[in-house]
């Protein structure tokens, strides 16, 4: 018996390039792009966790994962687009994560400037998120997010529509939060900001568990130091531009991935 997703995929295996803006094919391929890498450095859980992105010029409009596809399987043309009241804009459209909808769609409504938003339950940021003191600016990783992390409360699976208001307020004006006993979540103006942020802080929680299971310890930057260098990587941002993210695309195209279809 096939399944919805399956019949889905079959009806995409042809490109949506010709049939869709330059602008919303320009971002699926960003977004494929960004499954890929997640597949590629382990940021996944089996079928779960979803990254979203509104498409530029659609107002309320965004593109996210089928559900039941392995990010490997992601391609720009497999995208599912919603509108924010969860409504699929795709004809015979699959099912999208119900904790997808809940987590994005509250977010997407409530912060235009979220563009982007990544959710994922890695071994190490679920670790961190079950830790009291949460993230630990012990790294030059971590310091970028000192004093720039916000927290929400474990409140069961993310399918009540309550937890969207809490989710929102918790969040406020961050790009970084921390979902505690539940795993990581980053915002950003693209594809590109949302994924370097959450890179980054899945590798600072992955530094904590290791330096914390190591027993010595632990050196903590003084504050006035955490809170400056967390200023120089904002004022770092302009010099970097996108060149992490072409990169990162290059490496995809080595690899071989098939995700611009």
């Amino acid at each position: 018996m096939t399944s919805p997703t399956g019949n889905f995929l079959a009806k995409r295996k042809s490109s949506l390039r010709d049939r869709v803006s330059t602008a919303e094919w320009e971002a699926r391929v960003d977004l494929a792009a960004c499954y890929r890498l997640c597949a590629h450095y382990g940021i996944t859980d089996l079928i779960y966790n979803h990254i979203s992105l509104c498409i530029p010029g659609s107002e309320n409009h965004f593109l996210i994962n089928a559900f039941g596809l392995h990010y490997e399987e992601v391609t720009a043309s497999n995208l599912v687009k919603i509108d924010i009241d969860g409504n699929a804009l795709d004809e015979e459209a699959p099912d999208i994560s119900p904790a997808g909808f809940v987590i994005h769609s509250a977010i997407h409504k409530a912060r235009p400037d979220a563009a982007c938003i990544f959710h994922t339950h890695t071994r190490a940021g679920v670790a961190v998120s079950a830790q009291k003191h949460g993230l630990l600016p012990i790294s030059q990783h971590a310091v970028r997010f000192y004093n720039r992390v916000a927290y929400h409360a474990f409140e069961g699976l993310a399918i009540d529509d309550a937890e969207r208001q809490t989710l929102v307020t918790d969040l406020g004006a961050h790009n970084v939060l921390i979902l505690q006993n539940h795993g990581l979540l980053t915002c950003g103006k693209t594809v590109r900001d949302a994924f370097e942020l959450m890179y980054y802080l899945e590798m600072s929680c992955q530094i904590q568990i290791s330096a914390l299971s190591g027993g010595a310890e632990i050196i903590h930057p003084p504050a006035e130091v955490c809170e400056r260098t967390a200023r120089q990587y904002e004022n770092f941002q302009s010099f970097i531009g996108d060149r992490d993210w072409q990169a990162l695309r290059r490496q995809l195209d080595r690899r071989g991935e098939i995700y611009e279809v």
